[in-house]
């Protein structure tokens, strides 16, 4: 997808009014948002738009600024001392230790934030907070974090700012990452603090198809975030199973056939599914390498108001049947092989809460949970567990939304617009790559950093 709006792009009014003179003077004058196409990936692509400053701050030793530097540099970019026009700026923090450190990170950062081209990047890396006993050192990395999240809602232009939390150790689980925060697959995640622990990642002959030789199944599959999710899957490689209930047969069958994979008409619900999921996964492709648990639903009313039947179809379908499903995938047949990745579609309703989704919230919460629960138990056969919280995305229900809710929904984050279904699913193919070993047990915002709730 290039800067202008792809054809399946809704229109977005106030964007495009922005991007006159007029509308550019007026928002200005009134410090309105002045949101722009975003940057997004397409195959062939530069990792940046233009050059990166990789610096380091505080002391120890340069480690990740190596890591950072040939990663940029084995991508086909620059790495540059000092340049007017960057598509980005990597900082290793992981050497602060004193409050008084923390005047290098705004040295460091401040000169190269005024060069950022559109849809430039910012990426902090420094160490994990709770693994030193040491309260000053402990509180420098946190506060390194405080910055990193502000710092993404001052950029402009597309521009992000993420943080890794590098693990001591994890140097090469870095790099996929690191890929990904500085590349366009990211286009609407910022102001996202990223947990990176220590492990030995796979990683791909070619990055352009990191997913080659892996088997996926999807669920909800047949249209909006799900069959987007399908469709950067099979880009990246991997073999696709399509999985939605049989009233959805016709478009499932289309999104199957376009992504070169299989259908799998099944009500993940059912009391047979979970089992019948497996046998067929067993079956026809001798087990699965990615799950990704997708399928989900909306039932919304008042608390006061809610029956049981929304409150308990919306909590059977978003967070019930993936423990079944998950109960048969890692029993004694061991369908989920070894070194798999479960990625989980969450929302950003399960962190902040949303008014008329106690039921919806629940559930998402419920997933959240499940992900941080789950992650150390099955660390040691090599498989991650994440989750994805999307927020306003740009889909037929959206679309749907009176008009001032919709407007509210795009414009109260730091991009100042929705997000599109692509956008989700660049993240969950992220952290589906074997390449993604370091990550787990983290919920990734694709939000456009909101400006409301966690």
């Amino acid at each position: 997808m290039t800067a202008t709006r792809a054809r399946s792009e809704p229109r977005d009014w106030y964007r495009d009014a922005v991007a006159t003179p007029v509308g550019a003077a007026l928002t200005k004058r009134l410090g309105l948002p002045r949101p722009v196409p975003l940057r997004r990936y397409e195959q062939g692509q530069p990792l940046l738009a233009g050059p990166a400053v990789v610096v380091r701050v505080g002391s120890g030793p340069a480690d990740l600024v190596d890591v950072a530097r040939d990663v940029v540099r084995s991508a086909g970019g620059d790495v540059v001392d000092d340049a007017s026009r960057l598509g980005a700026v990597v900082v290793d923090a992981t050497g602060v230790a004193a409050v008084a450190d923390l005047a290098g990170l705004r040295e460091a950062l401040a000169p190269a934030v005024r060069g950022l081209l559109p849809s430039g990047r910012v990426v902090v890396l420094t160490r994990p907070p709770l693994t030193t006993s040491d309260l000053a050192v402990a509180a420098t990395r946190r506060a390194v974090e405080g910055a990193v999240r502000s710092l993404g809602k001052e950029l402009r232009a597309g521009a992000t700012a993420n943080l890794l939390y590098v693990a001591d150790g994890a140097g090469a689980a870095v790099e996929s990452p690191l890929r990904f925060l500085l590349s366009a697959r990211s286009a609407y995640v910022s102001g996202q603090a990223i947990a990176v622990s220590a492990a030995e990642p796979t990683l791909p002959d070619d990055w352009a198809q990191p997913l080659a030789g892996r088997v996926a199944v999807v669920t909800g599959a047949a249209r909006g975030i799900g069959a987007a999710i399908s469709r950067v899957l099979a880009r990246d490689g991997a073999t696709v199973v399509c999985v939605d209930v049989p009233a959805q047969g016709a478009a499932l069958a289309a999104v199957a056939n376009d992504v070169g994979g299989s259908a799998l008409q099944l009500d993940i619900t059912a009391a047979d599914a979970p089992d019948r999921l497996a046998l067929h996964l067993a079956e026809r492709h001798g087990g699965v390498d990615v799950v990704v648990h997708n399928a989900g639903i909306t039932r919304d009313r008042l608390l006061v108001n809610m029956d049981a039947a929304r409150w308990e179809s919306v909590l059977a379908v978003n967070l019930e049947a993936q423990l079944r499903i998950d109960a048969a995938l890692l029993d004694e047949r061991s369908v989920l092989r070894d070194g798999g990745r479960l990625v989980r579609v969450a929302s950003t309703s399960g962190i902040a809460g949303n008014r008329g989704q106690t039921n919806y919230a629940a559930s998402k919460a419920g997933v959240i949970g499940l992900v941080e629960a789950q992650a150390p138990l099955l660390a040691e056969r090599g498989v991650t567990v994440n989750a994805v919280a999307p927020g306003f995305i740009e889909t037929e229900m959206t679309a749907r939304m009176p008009f001032g809710v919709r407007e509210a929904g795009r414009r109260v984050n730091s991009m100042g617009q929705g997000g599109l279904p692509v956008d989700v699913a660049e993240t969950v193919a992220w952290l589906a790559q074997p390449a993604t070993a370091g990550v787990t047990g983290q919920v990734v915002r694709v939000c456009g950093q909101s400006m409301v709730g966690a």
